[in-house]
Order: structure tokens, then sequence, then C-alpha cells
């Protein structure tokens, strides 16, 4: 996961991007995701977001909706929007993309005059923790279950806020989507910690 993101990638509120629905896809910030882009109407939305922002939104989708992507299925009502970080067009017309998650955002449908679906953005605005003793604390368990569960050797940096890591540790903790995006859409960065701690604390050895 990249730094955070500076004060001009983060959305306007009520801004207009396009949306890219997939199943059980949750778009953390910071997380690198690479997009093998093919049907006609998602070659459109790229071309279109290269010529304007470079941004988009991920949208989650789950349950029984996940089976119908082909038609417009419901989105959550959380989602990750993303910057375009790189991109190739294959001689077919594909599109190669890697995207980076940007920030949580709320997210209403809007009318579309292209093929894909638009949504405008509303920031996220996350509950801190209340004091620094308390992010230390939490800071130093969650670098500790991250380096737990990583299947290679890692080695944190020095001062990454404790909603990065609870992200981070979410993400290792290989849960099923369901449960990982009701704990993505907890705006409360202690409550998120606490919450993948317990079950760090919870899950095999």
């Amino acid at each position: 996961m990249s730094s955070d993101p500076t004060a001009s990638e983060l959305p306007a509120p009520g801004l207009v991007v396009p949306l890219f629905p997939l199943p059980d896809l949750i778009l953390f910030p910071g997380v690198l995701l690479p997009l093998h882009i093919f049907e006609p109407r998602y070659r459109q939305m790229i071309q279109d977001l290269l010529d304007r922002s470079g941004k988009l939104v991920m949208g989650t989708v789950l349950g029984p909706h996940r089976e119908a992507l082909a038609g417009a299925p419901p989105v959550e009502p959380m989602a990750g929007i993303g910057q375009v970080e790189n991109y190739q067009v294959l001689p077919d017309g594909r599109f190669l993309v890697l995207l980076r998650g940007v920030a949580r955002v709320h997210v209403e449908e809007v009318p579309s005059d292209r093929l894909y679906r638009k949504v405008a953005v509303h920031p996220a605005e996350e509950t801190p923790l209340s004091t620094p003793g308390e992010e230390e604390a939490l800071g130093a368990e969650l670098a500790a279950a991250i380096v737990a569960h990583s299947k290679q050797e890692i080695e944190l940096p020095e001062g990454v806020p404790v909603a990065q890591l609870a992200d981070v540790l979410l993400i290792l903790l290989g849960l099923p989507a369901v449960t990982l995006y009701r704990h993505y859409a907890n705006l409360d960065v202690g409550a998120r910690a606490r919450a993948a701690l317990e079950i760090h604390r919870k899950s095999p050895a």
C-alpha cells in the first residue's frame, strides 16, 4: 500500500466519475489494482477518464447481485475511488490499467449519457482515535499482527497511520467479501482496528 493521498487527489464533494462495478472487489486506499479492460462500455470509460481526471470508482457488488454484472447491479453505498497510475493500450483496443486507491467515498448513482454508469461521490469522513497514546498502542499491535500474517518477510516503516495498518491487516486476514466490506465501511478508525485485531487473535496461527 502506498502513502496517503495529497489534498489535490481527494475528490470534491459531488464530483461525478465513472463507475466500474465488480463482484466482491473492495478498493482500499493506497492499494494498487491491475485491471484488464475489454468490454466496449469500459473501453469507452477508460478513454474518457484518461482525457479528464483519471479517477473512477470501483463499485462493490455483493450477494446475489454479483451474478448480474451484464446488467446494472446495485453497488454498495461506500466504495473506493481510484486514480489511474499507468496504462497500456493493446493493439486490439483493450487496456491494461494500474489503478491506485485514493479514498473511501459515499456514492450516489446519477444519469449517464455514456455506455457506462456514473456516480456522484462524497468523501467518507473517518472518526480519528481520541489520543496519541491510543494511536501508539494500536499501531504497535497492528504492526505485530501484520508481520505475523504476512507470507513474506516485511518491515513496516515508522509512522504508518492506524487507519492504514488496520486496512492492511483486514486484507491479509482473507475474510469473505461480505465480512470484509462490513469492516471496510466502518469509519470509526479505532473500532475498525480493534475488530481487525480481534479477528487476528481468533484466527489459526
